[in-house]
């Protein structure tokens, strides 16, 4: 009986010591998380590595603040870092160039990331409107370019004798032993871009941010361009308000249903003359993209991938550059659309590897140079997410995918023959990894819902080598977080949809909770990730600490779960994601201490779409916050639109089901609109119609609008008004 007591005391001192100390924890800020003169660090990000050649060494690229070279060159095995170059050596050889400034010189030498030459032994930089050259750990540095024009997508020549870059959308070419150059096309124009990408092709198709539109072939003797027609686009007008005199944007931008640019493929010889064409007589102009470009391994043909408008096929083809001629490899068709995926990865003897999402799921598929199909390399109800590369030596491919765990991709390695799957992480959570060159050894970036991103060193079995960067954001125990807890729920026919709740510290389970929820939807785009989630992520537990249960829920178009129920989207969209997230709440609602008459949810872009077609949909949620919201998929550009919902003159019926403008006056609980003045994505006409439809309706709302801004707001100090504004509204109205 004594001991029985001693330890139910022990026990309650125990307790006792416990609760104190939560007690003390303290409680989120605005400040904590987006101040920039305040906010803690949750746990920086871990170091930017790039492999060198060698496969012995990468270069890691350091964080300012912590008084390192900003960039070393380190020994994988050992950790050991030294400078990858000498900072004030080229500081002084900079400063010995006419016209740059010593601050200008500090900055060239002080940059993060440079670009290099195929033997790692100079940089290219684009400083100013102009390019710049830097041979490592010497005194020669170079001006290559000094005039008003802007230079842009600069690039190394494979053998690194030359340099090109786009001026004026004209491609030119300089000779690094006499830095003369030469304009290689000259038909460029505000219209006419050669080897330039306009905006809805890097947007929708190479990759946001991704303006380059050439590619050197393997022995620097010719460049394959795009040579985009932007005359029948329509020009779109985005307004800076804040200067005193506007500034206004004039961008070619093709809405659903309007005419693309007309893109043709050229070639051109490095040394200058006549460009020529590659024969794409089988694809009519209006309807024709070019959605990737590559050359062959041994550079004999120029590689590239053709689609019709709407993506319902794609073309993988192979042509000549002598005469043009084009023959097709590859006939890819789905049920709805055909994703873009990347570029075939050539192996020694002509044969590829090929990512297809044919059987539903994206897998690897091994070809002959000619395009006969040797073997399907992956199969299952999983999908690859990254192709990392092939070891020929070892006949040895390596990947990330979702086999293990659809929310946490692991990384792997298989045989050629589809044999031998082996997943190399073992660690429940998120990988990202990075192959050395002889695939001797991988970087593994991990992090999953509790943890910041963690870097460490494995060899090609996936045994640990050494830490790089635990990361272990101390900082994150002095707070009082809400549990997070991963699972799954059930569609009313039985689909299991990932989800992601976080609880209230201090969790009752016999009191009743509101819920504020998240939300994207879009095609293929989970949200529901074992991943850290940063500062949205400690918003949302801001929200815990303060009373709410945060959910988010991927219905099944959005899940990653292969293209089957992605496609249920095809042609209406709005529709079957709400139906999903209704089944969600359903389920929340039938927990003893969730509220169902105080829902909220929250999105952004496809997410501000989806909430404004929610609360327009529904009467499920007393309140919505709705950023940069396409209200009208009308409004939205062609080649994202139309891979979904067709044009408008095939679908209109889809466009007026879809859009929440035409439902404004069945809108149900308090909605906020947020935009970006300046988006050049999302326009804010979107959600100026909508506004005008609220208003004719007689519906009351709020609106805010961030100047400066464009599809995200990135300014810190307009990010942490927008943060504590949505707050405020969510504490008033849920």
């Amino acid at each position: 009986m004594n001991n029985f007591r001693r330890s139910l005391y022990a026990l309650v001192f125990l307790l006792s010591i416990s609760l104190t100390t939560l007690g003390q924890q303290k409680q989120l800020t605005i400040d904590d998380i987006f101040d920039p003169a305040k906010k803690v660090n949750f746990g920086g990000s871990v170091p930017t590595i790039k492999w060198l050649q060698d496969g012995v060494h990468y270069l890691q690229t350091n964080d300012p603040s912590k008084h390192l070279p900003r960039i070393q060159k380190v020994n994988a095995l050992t950790g050991e870092a030294v400078p990858f170059f000498d900072a004030a050596k080229m500081q002084v050889a900079f400063s010995s160039i006419p016209g740059i400034t010593p601050q200008q010189a500090k900055q060239l030498s002080g940059r993060g990331s440079y670009q290099l030459n195929p033997t790692e032994s100079a940089v290219l930089i684009n400083f100013a409107n102009d390019v710049f050259y830097y041979e490592l750990g010497s005194n020669k540095a170079a001006r290559l370019t000094n005039n008003p024009e802007e230079e842009v997508g600069e690039m190394f020549s494979p053998d690194g004798r030359m340099v090109s870059f786009v001026r004026n959308n004209n491609i030119y070419v300089l000779d690094l032993s006499t830095e003369r150059e030469r304009r290689l096309t000259i038909d460029g124009s505000p219209k006419i871009l050669n080897g330039r990408l306009d905006w809805v092709y890097q947007e929708e198709l190479y990759g946001r941010g991704n303006f380059e539109g050439y590619w050197w072939s393997p022995d620097s003797t010719m460049i394959a361009y795009l040579h985009l027609d932007e005359h029948p686009v329509p020009d779109y007008t985005v307004v800076d308000h804040i200067p005193l005199e506007q500034n206004v944007e004039v961008t070619p931008y093709p809405k659903a249903g309007d005419p693309n640019p007309i893109v043709s493929l050229g070639l051109v010889d490095a040394a200058g003359g006549t460009p020529r064409w590659i024969d794409t007589y089988k694809y009519q102009p209006s309807d024709f993209l070019i959605a990737r470009v590559a050359w062959s391994g041994d550079g004999k043909k120029v590689v590239y991938q053709a689609q019709n408008r709407e993506q319902t096929f794609l073309d993988l083809n192979a042509a000549d550059p002598k005469d043009g001629k084009s023959t097709t490899l590859i006939h890819e068709t789905s049920k709805a659309w055909v994703e873009v995926i990347d570029n075939p990865a050539w192996l020694k003897d002509g044969s590829f590897i090929w990512q297809s999402e044919r059987d539903g799921w994206r897998h690897l598929y091994h070809y002959a140079a000619d395009g006969q199909l040797l073997r399907q390399v992956t199969k299952g109800d999983w999908e690859v997410r990254s192709f990392e590369g092939v070891n020929e030596n070892k006949g040895l491919i390596y990947f990330a995918a979702s086999e293990h765990s659809n929310i946490g991709p692991q990384a792997y390695r298989i045989k050629l023959d589809g044999t031998g799957l082996t997943r190399l992480s073992n660690t429940e959570g998120s990988h990202r990894v990075n192959f050395s060159p002889d695939f001797a050894h991988f970087v593994d970036v991990w992090s999953d819902v509790n943890n910041p991103s963690q870097e460490r060193l494995y060899d090609v079995d996936g045994k640990l080598v050494r830490v790089i960067d635990d990361n272990k954001a101390e900082a994150l125990k002095q707070y009082q977080l809400g549990a997070t807890e991963l699972l799954q729920v059930k569609t009313r026919d039985g689909f299991p949809m990932d989800a992601q709740i976080i609880r209230p510290p201090n969790f009752d389970p016999k009191k009743k909770y509101p819920v504020m929820s998240f939300t994207y939807s879009g095609p293929h785009s989970p949200s529901v990730r074992n991943t850290w989630g940063g500062s949205v992520y400690l918003w949302h537990q801001m929200l815990a600490q303060k009373g709410y249960i945060v959910w988010i829920c991927d219905n099944r178009t959005a899940s990653g779960r292969g293209l089957g129920p992605t496609w249920m989207a095809y042609k209406n969209l709005g529709e079957l994601e709400l139906r999903d997230l209704e089944d969600g709440y359903s389920w929340l609602k039938s927990q003893p201490y969730v509220d169902g008459s105080r829902i909220g949810l929250w999105g952004w872009s496809y997410g501000g779409f989806m909430t404004s077609y929610a609360l327009t949909h529904s009467q499920t949620f007393k309140l919505g916050i709705a950023g940069g919201t396409v209200s009208d998929w009308r409004n939205y550009d062609s080649i994202y639109t139309e891979r979904v919902m067709l044009t408008p003159q095939n679908n209109l019926d889809g466009y007026k089901k879809s859009g929440p403008v035409f439902a404004a006056k069945d809108l149900h609980g308090k909605l906020l609109l947020i935009h970006g003045a300046i988006d050049d994505n999302v326009h804010m006409s979107n959600t100026i119609q909508f506004v005008y439809e609220l208003q004719k309706a007689g519906k009351q709302f709020e609106l805010m609008l961030y100047p400066k801004s464009r599809h995200g707001v990135t300014d810190p100090v307009l990010v942490k008004h927008m943060r504590q504004m949505m707050m405020d509204f969510i504490l008033e109205n849920l």
